[in-house]
Parts: C-alpha cells; structure tokens; sequence
C-alpha cells in the first residue's frame, strides 16, 4: 500500500488535472456557472424547510431549523456525489484505460475529491446563513475539517469498491442511485434522531433503536458531528466519532485490497 501511495503521489498532477476536469464539466454551458454551488443547497434548504419546518410542526421545536437542514444537507451532498462519481469513474474512463498506464486508484480519488472542493466552495452559505440566523460559532468548529477528512476516507472507501463492481457489473451505477436516495431518508438529516424512542421491543428483545441509527450508519454519526462542530457549538460524541472512524479507515482498506486485487483486468473487462 505503501508503494501505491507513493505511486498516487508521483501522478498528483494527473489527479489535480481531472478535478479541475471535472469541475469545469460540471459547470459548462451554465449561465450561473460556480454560484451554482451557492444556489443549490439554499434552494434545498428552502423546500425542506417549508415541507418540515412550516407544514410540519414537528421540526419547528428545533431552532434556527434552515441551519439544522444546512449542516446536514451540504454535508450529505458531497458523499452523494462522491459515491455516485466514483462509481461511475472508471467505466466512463475506459478510453484512458484502454491506452495509457497510470494508477487506477486516479479516477475514483478524482471524482470524490472533485466534490471535495464543491464542498469547500458552498461551505461559506453555510454560514452566512448561520450568521444571518443569529446562529453563534463556537471554537469546536475548528474541529469540523476533521470530521471533513474522517468523511472523505470513509467515500475513497466506498468508492473503491463500488468502481470495482462496476466494471463487472454495469447494474451497480443504476441501483446506487436508487440507493443512495433510501440511504438519505435513513440518516438523520431532515428529521432529529431523538424523535424516535431510545429503545423498541422486537421479537421480545429491547433494541437501542437511536444507538443503532448511529453505529449501523456511519453517515449518521459523521454528519452528527458536524452538527456538533458547526450547529450546536460542542464537542462531537468521541464514542460514535471514534467508532466511525475507525470504520471509516477499514472501509478504505478493504476498499483499496478489492480495487488493487481486479485493477489489473479493468483494460480487458472495459
């Protein structure tokens, strides 16, 4: 892995060369051009706001709820087009497969740290909503790009192995997509966790049902930190922090062995 890395680094100009690709596709021909990544999430936050926070009471009981819905939603966008980019990475780049030698790992990386720097970008609306709201940042917020870096290792992982099916299995983008989207209604961005009772009996046996929302969902406890750093202004909860990032790095691991283990036949599947 050690010798990837190096290699990774040897072709960093290739990878810088593909995001600014990607983010210049991303903008062609749009008369708003970057302000998209502005106009978006404050679209976004807008509906969901109308929808949860004015026709349904239940959210209201949360203050500065257009923030609430920023801190998740921003957040959640970046892993939505990471995983769906990266899985769409290497089959679309099968012309440069076919003829150049360069790592593999360049494209999948590519496509999520492209999305990175879209995060980066729409992160200020954030908070000059949160400023404008009266919403006060505290120094936890400086903790934010670390919860940022735990969120990108955890899509270089996914992305990884989703590229890698992929390849094999062209059915893998399209269900993603789907996916991606029940995955959103799972993880508490639009609703609060605490809704929902601590515990549930099932089967005769008590289930920790807000417990569970966090450790069988990583999503969950990484944008639940950054509603910690960037929202409420405290200290993230170390024991689902610590836990997501620790699998946040075996997702990467097993991510890099299934990619480094079928690389070597992308040229021939493609």
């Amino acid at each position: 892995m050690l010798s990837k890395l190096v290699e990774l680094w040897h072709y960093r100009e290739l990878v810088i060369n593909l995001v600014a690709r990607d983010l210049k596709v991303r903008y062609k021909n749009s008369v708003l051009g970057i302000a998209w990544s502005w106009l978006n999430p404050l679209l976004m936050m807008a509906v969901f706001t109308i929808v949860f926070g004015v026709l349904n009471p239940g959210p209201q009981e949360i203050k500065h709820y257009p923030v609430y819905i920023l801190a998740g939603i921003l957040p959640w966008n970046m892993f939505s087009a990471s995983v769906v980019g990266a899985t769409a990475s290497v089959v679309s780049s099968s012309y440069l497969i076919k003829k150049v030698y360069f790592p593999r790992e360049v494209l999948p990386l590519a496509a999520i740290l492209s999305s990175t720097v879209n995060f980066l970008i729409s992160l200020p609306v954030f908070f000059a909503v949160a400023i404008a709201l009266g919403v006060r940042l505290t120094p936890w917020a400086l903790l934010a790009p670390v919860v940022l870096l735990v969120q990108v290792i955890f899509s270089i992982g996914i992305g990884l192995i989703l590229a890698t099916l992929n390849v094999y299995y062209r059915d893998t983008q399209i269900i993603m997509e789907v996916l991606m989207l029940a995955w959103f209604f799972v993880t508490p961005i639009l609703w609060n966790v605490r809704a929902i009772p601590e515990t549930k009996v099932l089967l005769g046996t008590a289930w920790p049902i807000q417990r569970l929302v966090y450790i069988l969902n990583p999503m969950a406890s990484i944008i639940a930190s950054y509603r910690d750093t960037l929202y409420w202004g405290t200290q993230p909860a170390l024991d689902f922090f610590l836990r997501s990032t620790a699998t946040a790095v075996v997702i990467l691991i097993v991510g890099y062995l299934v990619f480094h283990r079928f690389s070597s036949s992308f040229a021939e599947e493609l």
